[in-house]
């Protein structure tokens, strides 16, 4: 009886050693984890939250960057954008360069994706090829592709052979947002491309394999085994192409300044506009404002309406 008494006196010993032994380990876990969430939350709080914050507050100020005082101004920005003009042709400019960059961008960086995923000849060549855009500096890409619209550039000397006639697309108001939605369509298709090209990666081969038995073709197994597998990853790209489209200023501020006209002013470039070169940062902060507040709305819908699983 004496020995079963030790045994279980032993056990229960062992039992609170490895406990508090768990227990210093998660407490030196925990410390670790809050240790280096602690600077990426900083930095998000000094460059991103407090400035949000800021914006949102100024936004009902008439701050003037060159004024000695600041006017509380309540509503009336806001009132005043809803009544300028040039408001509204950023916003019908904003939403016709969406709806025509993503759908374009998604179909052909879904359809490169797929290519590259095909056991071809300078697969990895071209896969490199493709993605060089996407982390070449959008300023530089610009400054070329001004030059290759221009009246005497690349593109106006290709169709003169075909007998068309030159045009500086930059300067014409038909032709400046749309020469901007390729230069964007170009630069973006090879990014999305890398993430569909790990989805079409994810799709277990057994799927193909039991669609050939079954005698489906290459289009049926596209249509009815990749483009429902890669749905997720398709929400995901529909989602960033939305918000970047929303948000494109570097590609207008290089190559037209949002002209001719206001024929290319986007959203950013209208709150960039207002707030650095009018210096009407209250102004300008309150067009930001509201531009956020369209981005929230656009995704929203989206999640609810075309949801990344359809269950």
């Amino acid at each position: 009886m004496l020995p079963g008494i030790y045994m279980n006196d032993a056990i229960s010993v062992r039992i609170k050693i490895n406990m508090k032994r768990n227990s210093s380990t998660k407490k030196e876990q925990q410390f670790w984890a809050y240790t280096f969430l602690f600077f990426p939350l900083m930095l998000l709080t000094i460059f991103v939250f407090i400035p949000i914050l800021f914006s949102f507050v100024i936004s009902f100020f008439d701050w003037e960057l060159m004024a000695s005082h600041q006017k509380f101004a309540g509503l009336n920005n806001y009132i005043e954008i809803f009544g300028d003009k040039i408001f509204y042709k950023a916003l019908v400019n904003t939403v016709f360069y969406t709806i025509g960059v993503v759908p374009i961008q998604t179909l052909l960086a879904l359809f490169l994706a797929f290519v590259m995923n095909q056991k071809i000849r300078g697969r990895a060549f071209f896969r490199t090829a493709f993605y060089i855009p996407a982390v070449t500096s959008s300023v530089v890409t610009s400054i070329i592709f001004v030059a290759i619209y221009s009246k005497e550039g690349l593109l106006n000397s290709l169709l003169g052979n075909l007998g068309i006639q030159p045009n500086d697309w930059l300067t014409n108001p038909k032709t400046v947002l749309i020469s901007i939605m390729m230069l964007n369509i170009w630069t973006t298709s090879g990014y999305f491309m890398v993430s569909f090209l790990a989805g079409l990666q994810n799709i277990p081969a057994s799927l193909y394999e039991a669609a050939r038995l079954e005698g489906a073709t290459q289009s049926q197994q596209f249509w009815h085994i990749t483009v429902p597998m890669v749905r997720p990853v398709t929400y995901f790209v529909v989602v960033m192409s939305l918000i970047g489209c929303f948000q494109v200023f570097d590609q207008v501020f290089v190559m037209s300044e949002g002209g001719p006209n206001n024929a290319s002013t986007t959203m950013a470039y209208y709150v960039y506009q207002n707030g650095f070169k009018y210096f009407r940062l209250g102004y300008g902060a309150a067009a930001a404002i509201l531009l956020a507040g369209i981005i929230m709305i656009v995704t929203v819908i989206q999640k609810k309406y075309f949801p990344p699983y359809p269950y």
